[in-house]
């Protein structure tokens, strides 16, 4: 798993461990390596320590390897802006070269992690997987290149798919506080008031437990119905004020002392589209099983029992803050 100690593989590989699979990391740990640290002792995980652009690294990584979950990347818009350079490189120039191994080494399967955010701004009231891709941002550019060289590289032997997730909400070990109901969430909690950016954007997002069941099932599912295929991956679409209303609906039956007001500002971040999953359901049978109000309960569970200390100024909640530091990568 290329970006395993991330936000979304820190959840992942706990799951695909306990499930019974031999599992190994190739990661940075530019965000450092206690995401992993609960299962760092398991004999089945296997981390190294080492950058997608460096062909050597990739190919030992990828040596007696079955399947991959492509996950790393420079995240979110922000990130990527501070260094084009190096985001391009991270997040494009290294792709190709990355499927190539995968291939020479014998990889039977490429699930790759996309984003629903390459459509950038639809007033379309469905966005389904035809929907053109318009990304607004140079994240959201590599995102839709890497699907385009996904395909070119496909062939019969080597089953690659593409999932476009919506935003991911809740607690991870290697939690982020930078995505949208995480901010309202804890800004709720520990500032007492929800903080609005905009507010009429279109927002889809999705549980980063149900992100990763989803995960699980494109590694078991038949190669028939996932080669060559893209899949959407949201369940709730509902705007950025609609989802601060719903967590402070559900912190105020969590924490009733608490009184939220909800703060406009505003907000250029002008990404707006309503994604359809029905292709996932239809053509898979997946459905999500967890909301919005589930992952609002995690992260008050979270702060509540102390996991996520100085959530407001610590900048490893953070990706661009965190990555402003020039932090170095760590040993794990």
């Amino acid at each position: 798993m290329a970006g395993g100690a991330g936000y979304v593989g820190s959840r992942l590989v706990p799951r695909l461990l306990a499930e019974g699979y031999t599992v190994r990391v190739l990661d940075t740990y530019f965000f450092g390596a206690m995401g992993l640290a609960a299962v760092r002792d398991d004999e089945a995980l296997t981390e190294i320590l080492g950058d997608v652009r460096d062909e050597g690294v990739v190919e030992k990584a990828l040596a007696g390897v079955d399947a991959v979950i492509h996950l790393a990347c420079i995240a979110n818009d922000p990130s990527v802006d501070l260094d084009p350079e190096l985001s391009k490189s991270v997040n494009y120039q290294s792709f190709r070269p990355f499927l190539r191994a995968a291939k020479s080494t014998g990889v039977k399967r490429f699930i790759f992690a996309s984003s629903s955010s390459v459509y950038g701004v639809s007033e379309a009231p469905e966005v389904t997987e035809d929907h053109p891709h318009m990304p607004v941002s140079l994240y959201n550019k590599y995102k839709s290149a890497c699907e385009q060289v996904l395909w070119e590289e496909a062939n019969d032997d080597f089953i690659v798919v593409s999932v476009r997730p919506a935003t991911l909400c809740g607690y991870s070990p290697r939690q982020r506080l930078d995505l949208t109901v995480n901010i309202l969430t804890n800004h709720a909690v520990n500032l007492d008031k929800i903080t609005v950016f905009g507010g009429t954007q279109q927002r889809p997002n999705l549980h980063i437990e149900d992100m990763v069941d989803l995960y699980l099932l494109m590694l078991e599912a038949p190669s028939r119905k996932i080669a060559g295929q893209a899949f959407n991956a949201g369940f709730e679409n509902s705007t950025v004020m609609e989802l601060a209303q719903m967590v402070r609906g559900e912190i105020a039956s969590l924490l009733p002392d608490k009184y939220l007001h909800i703060e406009t500002v505003p907000s250029d971040d002008i990404r707006s589209y309503h994604i359809s999953s029905e292709k996932l359901q239809k053509e898979l049978g997946f459905r999500p099983q967890r909301t919005i109000q589930d992952a609002v309960r995690d992260l008050v569970e979270s702060f509540e029992a102390g996991r996520l200390l100085d959530s407001i100024d610590d900048d490893r909640y953070y990706n661009v803050r965190w990555m402003q530091k020039l932090v170095e990568p760590v040993a794990v």
